[in-house]
């Protein structure tokens, strides 16, 4: 066939029409974003529970190509106050600690840091209410394949890969199990013990006081002295897109059943029969002693109805990939992460230090020539910007001049996080 030929047959050939092209488009997009399902259960015995479900969360207002998911349970005690705000006011607080402009890659690598400031501010406002009641926080961002998860306190998310393997996302936050946080509460000037009844016996868990907190790190609790920090546990993987499954839960769960035993007791099924599966089989193996709420979520590829099911297990590959140092008490056994295909690791950091949590690249604005506080996103002169890295508030002229900045009332909020001052008056139990 001569060339002049050929290309009369090109000439000849349809024009594809539009609607196939967007199609070919959508079908891309899909192959790229994965398709999130979710589920939903609780039982109540205090009714401090609260939990969040935000599927439709834009990166850019208007665009829906830079959407992602938002999930997060809130569980209260000495009240409901500290889990209402938070539910109300994180999400806002952590979005308002991301640059403008970014593109996804850089948004999803400024989240861990944002998250660590919003926790914080979320914090601190609560205290300004005056309020005694406190919550822990398990928040999980979904964008496309990347699970980003800050947590503070005992609820946990758990990811259960496709090929079997069930990995901790969260650190738990309790005192009788922690022994990196015990010393740090100790270190920065509280007591832990155990409660005392008549007669001087120790009864119950560890606790810290003042107050008798089980947690050493919660949003609120305004009676406890600062050593409870709200300063999140993150950790931020990507899955292959052969997708995975997240059990999001209260400890009303977790007392009861193992993170093996939740994600067992439901896989290959929908997240709306899982999550109610999960709470009943907390409530057959311990009955409603607490508050117990569940959310499963499914990451899917896009052409499948349900996670495909798990394969019999075979040497599964580990990659590790850190954008930011890690502490010793983010890096435990029971979190390492391994799947069929890949499931990455790109950051995880615990430290309850907002020194190595916030990073140092916040230079001045040199068009307005002031600095913006890193927790509460307030412009600061110069004169009354103070780095984390400087000495303590009542030494100013130790600062030195590279970021972040924070303004007098943040910097007063991590001196006594950190022990150096008091910010709370103390409430003896």
């Amino acid at each position: 066939m001569s060339q002049t030929e050929v290309s009369e047959m090109k000439q000849k050939q349809p024009p594809v029409p539009l609607g196939t092209l967007i199609g070919r488009e959508l079908r891309n997009l899909k192959v790229e974003k994965p398709t999130v399902k979710y589920g939903q259960a609780a039982l109540a015995k205090k009714g401090e529970d609260y939990f969040l479900i935000q599927p439709d969360c834009q990166r850019v207002p208007g665009n829906p190509s830079t959407s992602f998911s938002l999930f997060a349970i809130f569980d209260g005690h000495n009240g409901i106050t500290a889990a209402i705000f938070a539910k109300e006011n994180l999400l806002n607080n952590v979005l308002s600690a991301i640059p403008q402009g970014l593109g996804r890659e850089e948004w999803l690598q400024a989240l861990p840091r944002a998250l660590v400031a919003g926790f914080v501010k979320t914090d601190i406002e609560f205290q300004r209410k005056g309020e005694t009641s406190g919550t822990t926080v398990t928040f999980v961002v979904i964008d496309g394949w990347t699970v980003t998860v800050a947590s503070v306190g005992d609820s946990r998310c758990i990811l259960d890969t496709r090929g079997g393997v069930v990995s901790l996302l969260t650190v738990d936050h309790r005192l009788e199990e922690n022994v990196e946080e015990r010393e740090r509460v100790t270190a920065s000037g509280g007591e832990v013990g155990r409660l005392n009844i008549f007669g001087g016996n120790e009864v119950g868990p560890l606790r810290c006081w003042p107050g008798g907190l089980c947690l050493s790190r919660s949003i609120g609790d305004t009676d406890v002295g600062e050593f409870i920090v709200p300063i999140p546990h993150v950790k931020q993987v990507k899955l292959s897109n052969a997708g995975g499954r997240l059990i999001i839960a209260s400890d009303g769960i977790w007392d009861a059943l193992s993170s093996d035993m939740a994600a067992q007791c439901c896989r290959g099924l929908p997240s709306e029969i899982a999550a109610k599966l999960v709470v009943k089989e907390a409530l057959r193996s311990r009955g409603l002693k607490d508050d117990t709420t569940c959310l499963v979520v499914d990451i899917i590829p896009y052409d499948h109805l349900v996670i495909p099911p798990t394969p019999k297990k075979k040497h599964n590959s580990f990659t590790s990939r850190i954008f930011g140092k890690r502490s010793q008490n983010s890096t435990r056994g029971t979190n390492k992460l391994s799947a069929v295909g890949v499931v990455e690791e790109l950051f995880e950091e615990g430290s309850a230090m907002l020194s190595e949590r916030l990073g140092k690249d916040f230079p001045l604005d040199t068009n307005s020539g002031f600095f913006r506080c890193a927790i509460c996103q307030v412009d600061q002169p110069p004169s009354e910007g103070l780095s984390v890295n400087s000495g303590p508030f009542t030494s100013p002229a130790s600062k030195p001049k590279e970021g972040p900045f924070l303004c007098a009332s943040c910097r007063r909020k991590k001196d006594a996080m950190e022990g150096k001052m008091a910010n709370r008056p103390a409430v003896i139990a």
